[in-house]
């Protein structure tokens, strides 16, 4: 696998220190959430360090297909072809309450998302006229002062991050790459995520070989981080889009518990409910050689990539 950094929560004053700072240390690609800062922007100042560079993820209901054509279609050719586009749905309270979206059928529209990028970027490589219509989006108006024309470097690839299994199938069927979400198990994984790729995949028909994979990246070596990953598991687990992933393991009363603490916001609180086997599960916990070599040994025949915050 290869081994990636991933920033949660960047500075743009010096986040192109960071990324260097993550080339010297080894790592083979630089990727940047969408929390406080515009993963976009940050990605722009770095993209003359030779890394892979992509966004992990952004938030795609918040934007337009054609906006975030551009946005990809610019990073791809400022990083002389080392963009890969991350994109995520988020869920409904904070398209709908947080960036005023509309939210429907989340897996179909992803899907029309992608083939809307797909249509914007085969315009531009080829200069026949764009027509997409669909459902959800209609782009039917280049001109040649918006046409950038063809990308020497063609067109960035397209990651989806999911966790239920009809936007893990979409994935599968649209995306050249998936975002395990850290809220993913192993069992999770092999179980539930690989044979919804598989399915998208026979949909679209291809093989799931032609398709890369990062592999969920919630790792403790020591007590803060510990304490840290109870917290995530806590806040992630208190989600009713995400209690599919405790059904499995036979823990759904504990999305329930979770799920009250949080609307009483008792968020400090929520981390205590969280015992040892649920962390175990989800994070890899100890040393850096251990979690290494643990790492290896769930994904290794799975995963292509892992990033990694630290």
């Amino acid at each position: 696998m290869k081994v990636e950094h991933l920033e949660i929560d960047y500075d743009p004053r010096t986040v192109a220190d960071t990324a260097r700072r993550a080339r010297a240390a080894g790592r083979t690609g630089f990727w940047l959430a969408e929390t406080k800062h515009d993963p976009f922007l940050g990605l722009a100042r770095v993209a003359d360090v030779d890394l892979d560079l992509g966004t992990a993820i952004a938030v795609a209901f918040a934007r337009n297909p054609m906006s975030t054509a551009v946005q990809a279609n610019d990073l791809q050719l400022a990083s002389g072809g080392r963009f890969h586009l991350g994109l995520g749905s988020q869920v409904e309270p904070h398209i709908t309450k947080r960036f005023g979206m509309p939210w429907s059928r989340p897996a179909a529209r992803m899907r029309e998302f992608v083939q809307a990028l797909h249509a914007i970027w085969d315009a531009w490589a080829t200069g026949e006229r764009l027509r997409f219509r669909g459902e959800f989006y209609a782009h039917t108006l280049m001109t040649p002062f918006f046409d950038p024309g063809p990308n020497p470097h063609g067109r960035p690839k397209v990651w989806l991050a999911g966790v239920g299994g009809l936007m893990t199938e979409v994935a599968g069927e649209v995306a050249d790459g998936f975002l395990c979400h850290n809220f993913t198990t192993e069992r999770y994984l092999r179980e539930v995520t690989l044979p919804a790729l598989e399915r998208g995949r026979t949909t679209a028909g291809k093989t799931l070989e032609g398709m890369e994979i990062s592999a969920p990246s919630l790792f403790a070596t020591d007590d803060r981080e510990v304490a840290e990953a109870r917290r995530q598991i806590a806040f992630y687990g208190s989600t009713p889009a995400y209690r599919k992933v405790l059904d499995l393991h036979g823990w759904g009363e504990l999305h329930e518990e979770l799920h009250r603490m949080s609307r009483r916001q008792l968020w400090d609180d929520m981390a205590a409910a969280v015992d040892d086997e649920v962390l175990h599960a989800f994070a890899v916990v100890g040393s850096r050689s251990e979690v290494d070599a643990e790492v290896e040994r769930r994904y290794g025949d799975v995963a292509t990539r892992v990033i990694k915050t630290a």
